[in-house]
């Protein structure tokens, strides 16, 4: 099954690019005009900064005085979020509200590399419906915590041989969504409310043409712990048991 919307030249193309952001007063500004200076070429490009109450630094402040002069980006205050997946959700509503063709994923902070960036485009100019970076797969990497790499490794493994999905990372959040691919994505519901959602997001779109590209993955924190994995197992259950009544 494929999406709706197939595009061949960027020319004709609205980007979306949804990045949540927290406490980034140091990096948010420079980094948001970093990815815009790897996005050219579309008819036009929305930058939307989602922000919530965790974020107590000086960034939205920042953001909101870039804005003055830079059309592209969108802040997107959003006090209402209760977890990490409500933010990531406003920012794809956001984009597909405003009519994006095309929705990129991006986390800040530079755990990935705008430089990154491009190849995305280029694979879905072939044809495809989600491009997924890959931090596994011939030529990416992940450096910093071991522990977070044996996770998201081990994860991603263990997910292919539960959910029968074939993605060499299921676990990262650098991607590209053609609209109504993710659309129809949202319309399933998104259970987890932690970082599984990722994984969630790769077994809804095994029914669309994907593919994955390469990535350098930084990684800033040790974000992982005994409830993390304890909700990502609960809710790979979940996944697993609709997958075998779909079977059925």
């Amino acid at each position: 099954m494929q999406a709706n919307s197939k595009f061949s030249d960027i020319a004709t193309i609205t980007l979306g690019i949804v990045c949540p952001m927290a406490n980034e007063q140091d990096t948010a500004c420079h980094f948001v005009k970093e990815v815009l200076q790897h996005c050219h070429g579309f008819a036009q490009v929305r930058f939307f900064a989602i922000l919530d109450r965790v974020s107590r630094d000086r960034t939205k402040d920042l953001l909101e005085q870039v804005s003055v002069h830079t059309p592209e980006l969108c802040v997107i205050w959003a006090p209402e979020n209760r977890c990490v997946v409500d933010a990531y959700v406003r920012g794809y509503q956001e984009a597909i509200a405003a009519g994006c063709d095309w929705i990129l994923e991006i986390d800040a902070g530079y755990s990935h590399r705008p430089q990154d960036i491009p190849q995305f485009f280029h694979k879905m100019l072939e044809g495809y419906d989600c491009v997924f970076g890959s931090r596994f797969c011939r030529g990416g990497s992940m450096t910093g915590d071991w522990k977070r790499y044996w996770v998201s490794y081990g994860g991603s493994m263990l997910a292919n041989l539960i959910l029968g999905t074939k993605l060499k990372d299921m676990t990262s959040g650098f991607e590209l969504f053609q609209r109504d691919a993710l659309i129809q994505v949202l319309q399933k519901g998104l259970r987890s409310r932690g970082h599984f959602f990722q994984t969630e997001i790769k077994f809804y779109c095994h029914q669309f043409k994907i593919a994955e590209v390469p990535i350098q993955y930084k990684v800033l924190s040790n974000s992982v712990n005994q409830s993390v994995v304890k909700e990502a197992l609960t809710n790979l259950g979940i996944l697993a048991k609709e997958r075998w009544q779909k079977r059925k």
